[in-house]
C-alpha cells in the first residue's frame, strides 16, 4: 500500500430514475438504510481513509442528513450533470481542503452499496505505488450478444479477456484530474479517462455482490446480500 494519503470520492449527483420512484436511487432504502449511506460507510471503513468528498446535486437536501455526515471526514461539493463533471468537481474540492496531487483517490458509485471493504483493501494493496492505478472489476461470465436496431442478434461477441468494470477505482489525484480535464464528459468511468492518457490500470477481481443498483428488481437481491453479510458484500 502507498504511504501517500488516501481519499474517497462518491459521485452522487445523478437522478437515477431507472430504479423507479421519483426519489433518486441513491436515497432508496435497502436493508434498512439508504443506498448512499451503505456506500459512504464502506469508504469510511477503509483503513487510512483521510476523508470522503460527496459530489451531490445543488438542490440535494438529503445528503447532509445521513448519519455518517456527522463524521468530520465527510465533505460535500456540488456535482455536475454527468459523472465526469461530478468527479472533476470533487477532486478540486479535495485539493481545496488539503489533498495533494500525489495523494490517492478512491472513486466510488453512490449506487454500489454492497461493495466489500475487504475488496477495497485488496485494490489498494494491489495498486500500491503503480501510477496507472486500478479498479475493482469482474471477469465476464456469460456469452455476449450484440443487438441490431431491431433488437435481434447481430453477432456473438468473444468474451475472452473481457471484464465488467466496477468501483471503487483508484488513481493518483493529480493524474486523474489531468485525465478528466483532457476527456469530455461522455467518459463513463475514471479508468476510461486514464486509458485515453495512455495508462493501463490494474484489474482487481471483486465480489459478485458489487452490482450497481440500477433497476427496481436489484433492490431485493442487494438486500439479501447485505443482510446475510452484515453489509460487507458477499
Amino acid at each position: 500500500m502507498s504511504a501517500s494519503p488516501l481519499w474517497g470520492v462518491i459521485a452522487a449527483a445523478g437522478a437515477g430514475l431507472r430504479a423507479g420512484d421519483e426519489i433518486p436511487k441513491q436515497y432508496h432504502v435497502v436493508a434498512g438504510r439508504s443506498v448512499l449511506a451503505w456506500s459512504l460507510d464502506a469508504l469510511l471503513a477503509v483503513p487510512g481513509m483521510s476523508g470522503v468528498m460527496l459530489a451531490v446535486a445543488a438542490e440535494d437536501t438529503r445528503a447532509t442528513t445521513l448519519p455518517a455526515a456527522e463524521d468530520s471526514r465527510v465533505h460535500f461539493c456540488s456535482g455536475g450533470a454527468e459523472r465526469a463533471a461530478s468527479v472533476r468537481s470533487a477532486l478540486r474540492a479535495l485539493a481545496a481542503i488539503g489533498a495533494g496531487d500525489e495523494d490517492w483517490v478512491l472513486v466510488h458509485d453512490a449506487a454500489r452499496p454492497a461493495v466489500a471493504v475487504s475488496d477495497i483493501e485488496r485494490l489498494v494493496d494491489a495498486v500500491g505505488d503503480e501510477p496507472d492505478g486500478g479498479l475493482l472489476a469482474c471477469p465476464v461470465r456469460d456469452t455476449l450478444k450484440r443487438a441490431d436496431a431491431n433488437g435481434a442478434v447481430a453477432e456473438t461477441a468473444a468474451r475472452e479477456g473481457l471484464w465488467q468494470a466496477m468501483t471503487p477505482q483508484l488513481f493518483p489525484l493529480g493524474r486523474l484530474r489531468d485525465a478528466l480535464d483532457a476527456a469530455d464528459d461522455r467518459v463513463t468511468d475514471e479508468a476510461g479517462a486514464m486509458e485515453r492518457m495512455g495508462a493501463r490500470p490494474i484489474l482487481v477481481a471483486a465480489s459478485l455482490s458489487n452490482i450497481k443498483y440500477t433497476y427496481p428488481e436489484d433492490a431485493p437481491l442487494l438486500a439479501r446480500w447485505m443482510i446475510s453479510t452484515g453489509g460487507e458484500g458477499a
